[in-house]
């Protein structure tokens, strides 16, 4: 595959370094590296100040399908989006707090919602001022997303939500949650279900609790809706499974390469310590970690395949799979180049921190779950099998 950058390209890269390098400064410079998978809790308020400078230079919403400058944001092609991520990751820029809303509520309200919804809430994510959540899976509805159970009434020219939702990363620094609940309690699995905003900031009515990880850290939470209000309803009443499942088709595409980029980096470090420590001239080891970068090459040959291709029921799955098993893989090699030291932490023990982990301790627990959230494996595999390969549907 040839893909190359043009002129035009490389202009907005000059651009998007000279940014970078003018604003990545002071406190946002310290967090450099911080906020991503398994290091979430670092440093929120800092990053939430730094999505606001994001904003104030446009950087915010450039894969948006609208009209340049129309909601505050630049736009940029599918090649400039790439060239940003590079050059975002290249200076290791603080872990983005903005990116369900940018990526996920953002493209959804253009595609789906109305115009006032567009014009009330794209402005804001635009400059880093609102943050979002998602509220989709529940205890017993994570990877079966149409058997959950919380509900909403009609209230007026709203709803009240009442239910739980789980893993629910960012909960207690969004101001917003979108949340697919039941509006039609005569209908069953997909049918009757709506795509809601829900805003946070309503004590009494919604509790947010986090959620203790292996890890000593809390990534996500568990959100209690008690008769919270939710003033807005996109699509309309019982459209929330077309909506919802939208929204999930677009977790690919360009943020699948921003992700690799990531995943490169985090190589590296494994490699680096496999160096320092000897374990490269193990020939089983240096076979694993040439794997791994081989791997990783054809996961970005396959994001790149599938760029802004749209109707492929299965891109989403094969993508998911591959890189759910291959980050899980790397963790279990970080720990495994380390050999014995593995076992220690950064620091001593103490009473006042029982333990500490450092970023290859914490890259192996956290990638436990890579197979799981998100849509496990297996929900991925029935994916592919009914819905590209034509088998019989699994009875539910």
């Amino acid at each position: 595959m040839d893909f190359g950058f043009g002129r035009a390209d490389e202009d907005f890269r000059a651009d998007a370094r000279e940014w970078l390098s003018g604003h990545l400064i002071g406190a946002y410079a310290e967090l450099a590296g911080a906020g991503g998978p398994g290091s979430e809790h670092l440093g929120a308020g800092v990053r939430r100040d730094w999505e606001r400078e994001l904003g104030s230079g446009g950087w915010i919403g450039l894969g948006w399908e609208c009209a340049e400058g129309a909601y505050g944001n630049r736009v940029g092609s599918l090649t400039q989006q790439v060239v940003w991520a590079e050059e975002y990751a290249r200076v290791r820029a603080p872990g983005r707090v903005g990116h369900i809303g940018e990526n996920l509520l953002a493209p959804t309200l253009i595609a789906a919602g109305d115009e006032a919804q567009r014009r009330r809430f794209l402005p804001a994510i635009a400059r880093g001022e609102e943050l979002w959540c998602q509220g989709y899976s529940e205890p017993e509805a994570g990877s079966d997303l149409a058997g959950l159970r919380t509900v909403a009434v009609r209230d007026g020219g709203g709803y009240r939500v009442s239910g739980q939702k789980i893993w629910t990363s960012l909960a207690g620094e969004a101001d917003w949650c979108f949340v697919l609940a039941r509006t039609d309690p005569g209908e069953r699995r997909h049918r009757g279900l709506s795509f809601l905003l829900v805003p946070m900031d309503q004590p009494g009515r919604i509790e947010v609790r986090p959620i203790r990880q292996m890890s000593g850290t809390a990534e996500f939470n568990e959100v209690f809706f008690d008769g919270a209000l939710a003033p807005h309803v996109v699509g309309g009443e019982g459209a929330g499974w077309r909506v919802a499942m939208g929204l999930l088709a677009r977790e690919r595409g360009v943020s699948t390469l921003v992700q690799q980029i990531g995943f490169a980096a985090e190589l590296a470090a494994v490699l680096a310590a496999a160096v320092r420590g000897g374990a490269v001239r193990d020939p089983v080891l240096r076979e694993q970690l040439m794997r791994q970068w081989a791997e990783l090459q054809v996961m970005r040959w396959n994001a790149l395949r599938t760029l802004g291709a749209a109707g492929d029921a299965g891109a989403p799955s094969v993508a998911k799979l591959l890189w759910g098993g291959w980050h899980q893989r790397l963790g279990e090699l970080a720990m495994r180049v380390r050999g014995a030291a593995a076992a220690l932490g950064p620091v001593d023990w103490s009473a006042r921190a029982p333990y500490e982990l450092d970023a290859l301790q914490r890259l192996f627990l956290f990638t436990r779950a890579d197979t799981l959230y998100g849509g496990s494996d297996e929900i991925q595999r029935n994916i592919i099998a009914e819905r590209v390969l034509g088998l019989p549907r699994l009875e539910r």
